[in-house]
């Protein structure tokens, strides 16, 4: 089959990494209870423990869009509403299923440039109404790191989750790229999620390198009841679950969980060491993570794109990169050339 040069517009575009892989064909080697009885689910499940230094509850799903919208609908009624930043995820790019899982609650949108909720943000939206006309507000969703790259440090997580309990809101936390947020501060998985105030974690597995899977994790197990039961409904239990949880035993166990996401981030860093000095050009955000957002006339972009290179520029008009765990230094390389050969006016050679 064709191999195609490595792009950077998404990091859904790589592959399965080796310990992921691994751990998926062993758990393949003979039959196993199905339906999350079996021993790989449970090693899984006891490896977050060991990671998080916590008794939670751990459920294994097919996405981040279920394991979001499952995870708020269990901590909302139909007349409560979620406080979001107005660029979270499930705001923008869920297609209301926040919404469709909570039968009906409200997500109450803050508008932020950066991406990041703030506790005075949080506040005004939770005291904007309090008359029965309209939703009481009841859960707070913070992404880590948010959809521009943005890092909450853990004294802002802390502050978040203060303003939450003050106000009898839970807190849960979209980490699709949790891993990469523990690279950039250099933290353990607990000091930024419970042991900063935070009720419920989805942890991402498809932008780490597994093929397919997130874990929900509830640090409150109170929180989790009848959760099985609603990911059954939404066609979340997988029969054969070994295969959404084994990936996860390879990853945690060998560290490649960090390791990856160290990668990802550094290779986001590369490029802007070496593009972060074109005259003309900018960063959006402040690279943090796995992600570049550059700002650049449209005849740059323009000139990138003939060059057969993919990124997206939904996000303000920037273009953005993503690196995953399987980033090759030597292609980031190769744009950043391009970029700069962009940027001077030459044009590109296809």
């Amino acid at each position: 089959m064709t191999q195609h040069p490595q792009q950077f517009a998404s990091d859904n575009y790589a592959g399965i990494c080796p310990e992921a892989l691994a751990a998926m064909m062993e758990a393949n080697a003979g039959s196993a209870v199905a339906y999350g009885d079996d021993e790989w689910t449970l090693r899984a499940a006891n490896s977050f423990r060991r990671l998080f230094d916590a008794d939670g509850e751990v459920f294994f799903v097919f996405n981040g869009t279920a394991a979001n919208s499952l995870a708020l609908a269990s901590l909302c009624q139909s007349y409560h509403s979620v406080i979001c930043s107005s660029s979270a995820h499930v705001e923008t790019d869920e297609c209301g299923a926040p919404e469709f899982f909570s039968n009906g609650s409200k997500l109450l949108v803050a508008q932020s440039e950066d991406g990041k909720l703030t506790p005075e943000a949080i506040r005004a939206l939770a005291a904007s109404r309090s008359d029965i006309h309209f939703p009481k507000p009841r859960v707070v969703t913070i992404t880590q790191p948010t959809e521009t790259g943005q890092v909450y440090s853990i004294d802002e997580v802390k502050a978040i989750s203060a303003v939450c309990r003050e106000l009898g809101l839970k807190l849960h936390m979209d980490g699709a790229r949790f891993a990469h947020a523990c690279a950039t501060l250099g933290c353990t998985p607990a000091e930024i999620s419970w042991q900063a105030g935070v009720d419920v974690l989805c942890f991402g597995g498809t932008k780490n390198g597994m093929a397919v899977g997130e874990a929900i994790i509830y640090f409150d197990r109170a929180l989790a009841a009848d959760f099985d039961y609603r990911c059954k409904q939404a066609g979340q239990l997988a029969s054969k679950m070994r295969f959404l949880s084994a990936p996860w035993i390879g990853l945690i166990e060998s560290g490649a969980w960090l390791r990856n996401a160290e990668h990802g981030n550094a290779c986001a860093r590369r490029l802007a060491d070496l593009v972060g000095d074109l005259p003309g050009l900018s960063f959006k955000f402040p690279v943090q993570a796995n992600s570049v957002f550059l700002e650049a006339p449209a005849e740059v972009l323009e000139a990138l794109r003939e060059r057969g290179w993919r990124f997206y520029t939904f996000i303000g008009g920037s273009a953005r990169f993503m690196f995953a765990w399987d980033c090759d230094l030597a292609r980031v390389e190769e744009l950043a050339r391009d970029i700069r050969v962009a940027a001077s006016g030459q044009v590109l050679a296809a």
